[in-house]
């Protein structure tokens, strides 16, 4: 009886055995996913003024999508949106929210946290909430709102950063006191580099602005109205734009990114600390890109290579290729990814692709052409070489040749020898967009006057001023 007992309680047991281990076994998934950080916004992705040793670091080590996006957005908040998309793992036409979305893409239980949870895994989120999708951060088991944005104090503007690294670190110790098996799926949304931006004194030293080089295509005014010059984002510097505004603006910014470079490191030392790096899947991003002098633009409403849709995407850990890769991507596609990464079940209705075979070196791209948007003002699409932007409220096309061209600065839509060229992509964009549900034009009856002047801009909003008075004084 007593052998009996015994073998039942093996058998009892064995499954639960089998369940820790395949857990174990793993990895641990922790996404940095930064605000308004455009995708040469380290040293490693291009850009030598940069200090950022930490994810340069990951740089080196993982590999780097130079051809990342989020797909478009509706609303002059870009990030929303786009982390709803990344969290949804569905297109922009289809998110919570969008006109015409079906009921049940709110339902909690096909959002991310929850379904990489169902996997096996402890979920844990920090940092960006108010337009960071709410109703997906609360699927988390864990969520901490750190927006550090509004009325919030300068100084506790400037240490947002050390919080987060703080309680990132406080997470990963408890987890090693409490002996917790899962591997863990960690969502850290620090709200920088966005304004206001207010960095700690040791990295705002690190940038003078009067060394701090303009970009190739800054201009003192964006050359046509493109639906969205009234902006809060383009309120933020004077017009017209000048190259001493500019540079503070862009020492501001690096100055941030340099700040949460240093608190991530802090991070992977604890994981290193701790025995768990080996094992950790690291994913650095951005939810949307931004203009800082480029064409005369300081926001992310614009299709831009060095606008709104373009952001860094840098993935390393356990089983993953080094190098870059051109493929096309876009955030959602994390979704799928990061489910692959858990061995999880993923939902009907997701419309991203996994990345894990380009990751490994199973395949080297998932699609031939990528497609954005913004509100009903501004469509684009672009391959491997093209892109074609179209603006149908003033009746206005762009064409780049992305490969000579990469800071787009000069427009071939004018020159005859690419009339085909044009025809071709329209209809693209035509296509592509209707499959994506948009339902907005490419040319309407009566088009406005592309022809714009700065006294026709409305005044800069209060919070606008406010932000920018914010970042200027933080910048002394």
């Amino acid at each position: 009886m007593k052998n009996t007992f015994i073998l039942l309680t093996a058998l009892m047991l064995a499954p639960l055995a089998g369940l820790k281990a395949a857990e174990a076994s793993k990895p641990n998934i922790l996404h940095i996913h930064a605000d308004d950080h455009r995708p040469d916004g380290l040293r490693a992705l291009g850009n030598p003024v940069l200090v950022t040793p930490n994810l340069d670091s990951l740089v080196q080590s993982g590999m780097t999508f130079t051809r990342c996006y989020t797909m478009g957005s509706m609303i002059g908040a870009v990030c929303t949106p786009s982390r709803t998309m990344m969290l949804t793992g569905r297109s922009w036409q289809r998110i919570p929210g969008a006109p015409g979305a079906a009921t049940n893409a709110a339902d909690s239980g096909t959002f991310l946290p929850r379904v990489i949870a169902a996997a096996g895994y402890q979920t844990w989120h920090m940092g960006k909430y108010g337009n960071g999708f709410p109703p997906g951060l609360k699927a988390f088991e864990t969520t901490v709102a750190d927006d550090a944005r509004g009325n919030t104090p300068e100084t506790d503007r400037a240490h947002c950063g050390q919080r987060l690294a703080d309680r990132t670190i406080e997470f990963l110790k408890s987890r090693t006191a409490g002996h917790v098996e899962k591997p863990f799926y960690i969502y850290l949304a620090p709200p920088v580099p966005h304004d206001p931006r207010s960095a700690e004194p040791q990295f705002r030293n690190l940038y003078d602005p009067e060394k701090i080089p303009l970009s190739p295509a800054f201009l003192p005014l964006h050359p046509f109205d493109n639906g969205e010059m009234r902006v809060r984002d383009e309120a933020l510097a004077p017009w017209p734009r000048t190259p001493a505004d500019t540079k503070q603006q862009l020492a501001d910014y690096y100055a941030c990114i340099t700040g949460l470079d240093f608190h991530v490191g802090r991070i992977m030392a604890e994981l290193k600390a701790s025995g768990q790096w080996s094992n950790t899947i690291v994913i650095f991003s951005g939810d949307n890109g931004l203009s800082l002098g480029e064409h005369g633009l300081f926001g992310k409403q614009n299709l831009y290579e060095f606008g709104g849709m373009h952001v860094p995407l840098v993935i390393a850990g356990p089983g993953i290729l080094k190098g870059k890769s051109e493929a096309l991507v876009y955030l959602m596609d994390l979704f799928p990814t990061f489910a692959e990464f858990a061995s999880a079940r993923i939902p009907a209705g997701v419309e991203g692709k996994s990345i894990v075979p380009i990751l490994t070196g199973k395949e080297t791209k998932i699609r031939d052409t990528l497609y954005t948007a913004y509100k009903n003002c501004q469509r684009a699409i672009r391959d491997e070489r093209w892109k074609l932007i179209r603006y149908p409220l003033i009746d206005k096309t762009q064409l780049f040749d992305l490969q000579s061209d990469p800071q787009e600065m000069t427009d071939l839509a004018g020159k005859p020898d690419y009339a085909g060229k044009i025809k071709e992509l329209t209809a693209l964009l035509e296509t592509t967009g209707k499959g994506l549900g948009d339902t907005a034009p490419l040319s309407i009856a009566n088009p406005s006057p592309s022809a714009w002047t700065p006294d026709k801009a409305t005044p800069a909003p209060n919070s606008a001023r406010k932000n920018k008075k914010g970042a200027a004084k933080s910048s002394k």
